[in-house]
């Protein structure tokens, strides 16, 4: 697989972390980024994980994954152990939302955050026309099916981080299709954030 045949999401968090650093990766799948993050970015990486399939799925592939529910805190991890802690589409997923953005920011010097972001104007126009939770490709799910507990734009965590004192250091925002650079909240079905304290 070439760089450009990367999709765009990885590739943009790939170009954030520098070659030959520390990673932890919260709720990191089947692996997918991590494979890429060692072959990249020759990192020394580490994923946390629930879904024991996908943590067997990352076993086959060589990857250091652990079983973890990240609601609990990432207490055996002193400050600053890591160079980059990832949530790449795991924020919304979680139910304690703050612990795991604390505890990030806390075991990490840079945090990479990417969500599905609901104010995108598909998601609005849905609920407003249709009167139902909305299936995008952002948020691919019925209501009855999807792993997400929290619904938030683009608007809401950068707020979020202004009250709190956290640094948004680098933001990419994407649709389909490519890079958004006007009105994001409404135009971009994701936004990834480089944060930290």
């Amino acid at each position: 697989m070439g760089y450009d045949s990367i999709k765009l999401e990885y590739r943009i968090i790939l170009d954030w972390i520098e070659g030959e650093s520390s990673v932890l990766d919260l709720g990191c799948h089947e692996g997918e980024l991590l494979s890429l993050i060692i072959r990249e970015k020759n990192a020394r990486v580490h994923g946390i994980e629930i879904d024991e399939q996908a943590i067997y799925k990352c076993v086959a592939l060589g990857l250091s994954v652990s079983h973890q529910d990240i609601d609990n805190g990432l207490s055996e991890y002193g400050d600053a152990t890591f160079d980059y802690v990832i949530l790449n589409q795991s924020l919304q997923q979680v139910r304690k939302p703050g612990v795991v953005l604390n505890e990030s920011l806390r075991v990490g010097k840079e945090v990479i955050i990417g969500f599905p972001n609901f104010a995108h104007y598909h998601t609005r126009y849905q609920i407003f026309f249709r009167g139902k939770t909305p299936i995008t490709p952002s948020l691919p799910y019925e209501w009855y099916e999807t792993p997400n507990l929290h619904f938030l734009s683009i608007s809401d965590f950068v707020e979020y981080c202004q009250k709190r004192d956290i640094k948004i250091k680098r933001t990419a925002f994407l649709n389909g299709i490519g890079i958004v650079r006007i009105l994001p909240n409404l135009f971009a079905q994701t936004g990834i954030f480089l944060i930290s304290k």
